[in-house]
């Protein structure tokens, strides 16, 4: 893998931090025994919504008379002075991993914080009146959820901040609103692609000239899961169960876009505007014509996964700063786009991951009639699998240039034209030890069993090779 800007590490061998971890299920644990109520909440999460309490987390505050600094730092934790934090807190944080923030308090009490989707919403329905620290709409907003002697469950709302401070007065809330407004109701379907680019990067430099960077990003990508969700069945069901406890989508991990390669540069750019990062570059090998840009948010917590056609002599370039040349054939990426349209336009997301009791997701969601592909990765640090395709019809416009260009055969065309193509998925992932990255030949040969050409037939067999190939990468 190769790094493609400043700002993240030059190379991303994330790593694995077992240490660290422990460290943090110790106090997590014994934080539970100690909150009755924490403790009947983390079993609904699990029982009700197939995921972990440790992936609700957003920070948690540590006192000095319950550990020391050097046990913090010992677990990999580095102190970060530039965070806003309250005057009586300092930050700890693992930049190489997934892992929350920590925050060491002189203060005689331990706290942890979840970190719902939207406050008001989680309140409500675990039937508390409560009050919320912070205005509507507002960067950081905090509720106490239970106090039970020195153990405190709180809940915070983050819209584009990255700090532990409640404002008194947010200035930017009008504007905010406006963003969410603009992006929800933002114009999706155009003829003329460069056109549509065009209008779609004014619309964020407009936005970002009245907020900041991080504050456009969280409302544009509230929406961008707003817009998968109405055509997803299987988030619209896991959404819906998470909604329950008032989670919505905080357990978030990364969101997966595809794009033509005629417009790979200015979508890159599009991310950049929004303060996006770019991360590791993928290549899947000639055979799999793939490629991809991972982009990361400073202080949104938010990963994009940014799917390209790639051809071999492209993949020791940086392929988003440049316009890579048309070719005839499409790949599975550019055949998905042809199909159904632009991610950052009319199609959407491909598909949003995020974490959960890997097991337990897959046995849940199919007592409710979703089917779940095999894993493509299966290690002890890092599971993923795909619930099945969400099946989309196909314009005949659409068909008849993909099957001029030559990328589908007739009765392929036939096929889509009666029966649809795959669209998108929901992502089951569960990380554990802090990884933060992806295996790249479990990524490959899931862009291989989806592409609509092959899906029905590569979904059994590719599984099988991943498991195995796993089993022996792990030897």
């Amino acid at each position: 893998m190769k790094s493609a800007d400043r700002g993240f590490p030059q190379e991303f061998d994330w790593g694995l931090y077992p240490q660290a971890e422990n460290f943090l299920i110790q106090h997590i644990d014994t934080f539970l025994k100690s909150n009755s109520f924490a403790y009947k909440l983390s079993s609904r999460m699990e029982r009700e919504t197939s995921t972990r309490f440790f992936d609700w987390i957003d920070h948690i505050v540590l006192p000095e008379s319950v550990v020391r600094e050097k046990d913090i730092k010992e677990a990999g934790f580095q102190e970060v002075p530039d965070v806003e934090a309250p005057a009586d807190m300092r930050v700890f944080m693992q930049s190489r991993t997934v892992f929350f923030p920590i925050l060491l308090t002189k203060k005689r009490f331990i706290e942890v914080v979840l970190k719902p989707e939207i406050l008001e919403h989680f309140i409500q329905v675990i039937g508390k009146n409560l009050p919320i620290e912070g205005d509507i709409y507002a960067p950081y907003r905090k509720a106490t959820i239970s106090a039970q002697d020195n153990y405190v469950l709180s809940a915070v709302e983050r819209r584009g901040y990255q700090g532990f401070r409640i404002h008194e007065k947010t200035s930017d809330t009008w504007e905010y609103r406006r963003a969410i407004e603009a992006f929800f109701c933002r114009e999706r379907h155009f003829e003329n692609f460069r056109e549509g680019m065009d209008a779609t990067q004014q619309l964020v430099e407009d936005m970002c000239r009245k907020l900041s960077p991080a504050r456009v990003t969280d409302a544009f990508f509230r929406a961008e899961r707003m817009y998968w969700e109405r055509r997803n069945r299987a988030g619209q069901l896991q959404k819906s169960r998470q909604d329950r406890l008032g989670l919505g989508w905080g357990n978030h991990d990364h969101h997966t876009y595809r794009s033509s390669r005629e417009n790979f540069m200015r979508l890159i750019k599009i991310f950049e505007t929004l303060g996006f990062m770019r991360r590791e570059q993928f290549f899947a090998g000639e055979e799999a014509g793939w490629g991809a840009q991972i982009l990361e948010h400073p202080q949104c917590n938010i990963v994009v996964f940014a799917d390209i056609d790639l051809l071999k002599e492209e993949k020791d370039e940086d392929f988003t700063r440049y316009e890579l040349r048309q070719i005839t054939h499409m790949g599975t990426v550019g055949l998905w786009v042809g199909l159904h349209g632009e991610s950052i336009f009319q199609a959407g997301l491909h598909h949003l991951a995020a974490r959960f009791d890997f097991e337990k997701f897959r046995t849940d969601l199919k007592q409710q009639g979703i089917n779940t592909m095999n894993p493509f990765s299966y290690f002890e640090f890092l599971k993923q699998s795909f619930t099945e395709g969400e099946t989309w019809s196909v314009s005949k416009k659409r068909l008849n240039d993909i099957l001029v260009r030559g990328s589908v055969t007739k009765a392929q065309y036939e096929t889509f034209l009666g029966s649809g193509a795959v669209g998108s998925h929901l992502e089951n992932l569960q990380r554990t030890q802090g990884f933060k990255g992806f295996n790249q030949h479990s990524v490959s040969a899931i862009i291989k069993a989806t592409d609509p050409r092959k899906y029905k037939e590569l979904i059994i067999k590719t599984a099988y090779e991943i498991l195995i190939d796993n089993k022996m990468d792990m030897l």
